[in-house]
């Protein structure tokens, strides 16, 4: 499990990098890393270009099938409106995150849960996002 963390954090901070929202994402099949994604909206110019949906399309990309049955996805903050969606339509099992997306509709399923880990990880990513918002909210 640390490992999974390890990656999605890492890969929120690709997205930083790129002066986007830090999110990363990943999907895990047989607990095997299946597909990656981080939010890249900036840099594409593309609203969809979320973390989520990004690690799908790897992942679908990777298995040669769109139907992610049997996969897991594990996502740095809780996936909004739309990505849940998309993860609905993907069949994906099990949505696991790091911090709670306070700002978004609630998606009430039972599949979907926080990623139990050390409260330093979880604060240090919650002081990332912040500063994140604080840097760019006049942009």
């Amino acid at each position: 499990m640390n490992e999974y963390i390890d990656e999605i954090i890492m890969l929120a901070n690709k997205a930083e990098k790129i002066n986007d929202i830090p999110v990363g994402a990943i999907v895990v099949k047989d607990n095997t890393i299946i597909g990656r994604g981080f939010n890249n909206r900036v840099l594409t110019k593309d609203p969809t270009g979320h973390a989520e949906i990004n690690a799908i399309k790897d992942a679908s990309t990777n298995l040669g099938d769109w139907r992610l049955n049997g996969c897991d996805l594990y996502v740095t903050l809780e996936p909004c409106d739309m990505c849940i969606e998309v993860i609905k339509e993907s069949r994906i099992d099990n949505i696991y995150f790091l911090l709670e997306n306070k700002d978004k509709h609630k998606y009430n399923r039972t599949n979907k849960s926080t990623l139990v880990c050390d409260e330093s990880v979880v604060n240090n990513y919650k002081e990332k996002l912040s500063n994140f918002f604080d840097k760019n909210l006049n942009r």
